[in-house]
């Protein structure tokens, strides 16, 4: 983060601050490698919380001229008419992703709103906060297709996908995940949202442990996939993914639909394609979702992959 780098984060953010969203929204994805010294760097607007993240150590007259920039921020003409009020970054390279509060009261959960729906969201106690706002277009997506649907939702942490389906009138949703507490949380989700509990299953096991309990709570009109790259001793995407797809044709009714998703730079579209042409030869390839235009990149391939596979008779 050079001079130069941190003159065009601050041209970025000031015109994007004067147009304020009044949901939440990535400001500034430098992630996506468009902009030189600042790859390592997200704005994210949490509706009056201004959230940097930082995935990578800067020297330490970097971070403090950052730290300088960001405060002059704070006193312009369009923090003030974007209603901010708060202004952390985290420290995401850190073991415990520490946050460095620079402006306002500590907060350590908030609720945030995504196309009219509420989601509780942590800040600056975990490394992420409960909702990946990359993947926007894909929980519309789900909204969209979920009417009288029966979905199942693997990885399912927070359970914002099962939000957007139960809002879109699916019939039932089940979400799997091993975190207990990331499950409990999607009820919090539902509950804020004035869902029906009674149409959302909660499984917090071992999906390869487990594969008995999903089956027998099938067929699915709908399964969303949509695993972490890496999660020591649970997942690995390289061997993992095809063990998830292998089972689609057990899980599937006989025009179901699957949204798989991936977001490791190192692999494109083609492993997903590819591994579900190999493990579920029944399914065909019908389209990748765009990802949200707040989310630049300079290799389009190297962002988020939601894509979408459909049962053929």
């Amino acid at each position: 983060m050079n001079p130069e780098a941190l003159a065009t984060l601050h041209a970025h953010l000031l015109p994007a601050l004067a147009a304020a969203p009044s949901e939440t929204r990535r400001l500034f994805h430098g992630r996506g490698r468009c902009w030189a010294g600042l790859e390592q760097l997200t704005v994210d607007w949490l509706q009056g919380v201004v959230l940097v993240s930082l995935f990578k150590e800067p020297v330490p007259d970097q971070l403090d001229d950052l730290k300088t920039l960001l405060l002059e921020l704070t006193v312009s003409a369009e923090w003030k008419q974007s209603g901010a009020h708060t202004l952390l970054i985290q420290h995401r390279y850190l073991p415990q992703s520490t946050a460095e509060w620079l402006l306002g009261d500590e907060i350590d959960e908030m609720t945030i709103v995504e196309g009219g729906l509420q989601y509780r969201v942590d800040l600056g106690r975990k490394q992420n906060a409960g909702l990946f706002l990359d993947m926007r277009y894909g929980r519309n997506w789900v909204r969209e297709q979920a009417n009288g649907k029966r979905v199942l939702n693997l990885f399912a942490y927070t359970c914002g996908f099962s939000v957007a389906a139960i809002e879109g009138g699916a019939n039932h949703v089940v979400n799997l995940d091993m975190s207990r507490a990331a499950l409990s949380r999607g009820r919090d989700n539902h509950r804020l949202n004035g869902h029906d509990l009674s149409k959302v299953s909660f499984l917090g096991h071992d999906l390869f442990k487990s594969w008995g309990k999903v089956i027998n709570s099938g067929p699915y009109d709908l399964v969303i996939i949509d695993p972490p790259s890496f999660q020591k001793g649970s997942f690995l995407l390289t061997k993992d993914y095809q063990r998830v797809l292998r089972r689609l044709p057990e899980l599937l009714t006989a025009q179901g639909t699957v949204l798989a998703c991936m977001n490791d730079p190192a692999f494109g579209s083609d492993f997903l394609i590819d591994g579900v042409t190999q493990e579920a030869p029944s399914l065909r390839f019908v389209e990748r979702l765009e990802n949200p235009p707040e989310f630049p990149d300079i290799d389009p391939e190297s962002g988020l992959k939601a894509l979408i596979f459909h049962r053929t008779p």
